[in-house]
């Protein structure tokens, strides 16, 4: 079965699922390159207006996938060096900026590191009321791949999400901006569609405009050349010697996980 998952729920609305719940829909380059394409895709089809973008199981994505060689068959080129996973991620990440049609990111569960990148860089996102918004990775390796914090909840929600690594929960995601809105559980779906309809009502080539403004402004006050500065300031963080022993013993949590579930398959 597909790891990723397409269909057309309503009339303009195509919908993406990530579907590695086994895996916590992991982020590895095979599903990060389909995402891209599936957004690519719907960009190139007259009769979508609006892209949904939800996970399967029991959330929206735990991030990258670790256990996988992300140095493999990455979705694009990104030159080599230190920061290159940081900007490679970010390069996808400002693409779907670019993208002609709105996104939606629908959000349960959870949405972890990588995973929430993916969220922050979708056009609107709504959440499940007991959903969290976490990047774990703050307290261990270094800044976040793609550090759009400052842009989406200001300076001061940003340095305090930056420096304690804490989770936010729905309702806090939505009070600093990080989220639109955040619906009961089991009416997140259905809720989303109908923002998804109302969009699709739109003709496309309007929703384009609009979107672009948007961006334009966020260009205008430096948005995209900030983000990309802080994939070159986190290359630094490897060669500190803090960072590079909790980065090794992260690998040997990893490797020993992934022996254990081989054992046992």
């Amino acid at each position: 079965m597909s790891d990723l998952l397409v269909d057309d729920p309503r009339p303009g609305v195509r919908r993406l699922t990530l579907n590695r719940p086994e895996k916590r829909n992991a982020l590895d380059n095979a599903l990060r390159g389909d995402i891209f394409e599936a957004l690519r895709a719907a960009d190139r089809d007259d009769t979508v207006h609006v892209t949904v973008l939800r996970g399967a199981g029991p959330c929206f994505s735990s991030g990258y996938d670790l256990s996988s060689d992300l140095k493999a068959d990455r979705p694009s080129y990104t030159p080599a060096g230190d920061g290159t996973w940081a900007r490679h991620v970010t390069d996808g990440w400002l693409s779907l900026w670019d993208l002609a049609k709105p996104v939606i990111a629908q959000v349960h569960g959870y949405a972890m590191a990588g995973g929430s990148e993916l969220a922050a860089a979708c056009d609107l996102v709504y959440l499940a009321d007991d959903a969290t918004i976490s990047h774990p990775v703050l307290r261990v390796a270094g800044t976040p791949d793609f550090s759009v914090h400052p842009w989406l909840v200001g300076v001061r929600n940003a340095m305090e999400m930056v420096l304690t690594g804490d989770a936010m929960d729905a309702a806090e995601a939505v009070r600093t901006g990080y989220a639109n809105r955040s619906y009961p559980a089991d009416e997140l779906e259905d809720l989303v569609l109908a923002v998804a309809e109302r969009i699709a009502g739109v003709p496309h080539e309007l929703l384009q405009l609009n979107k672009r403004w948007v961006y334009r402004a966020m260009d205008a006050m430096g948005a995209r050349t900030a983000i990309r500065a802080a994939a070159d300031i986190g290359a630094i963080a490897p060669h500190v010697p803090a960072i590079r022993e909790n980065l090794a013993d992260l690998r040997g949590r990893i490797k020993d996980a992934a022996s254990e579930g081989s054992a046992t398959d």
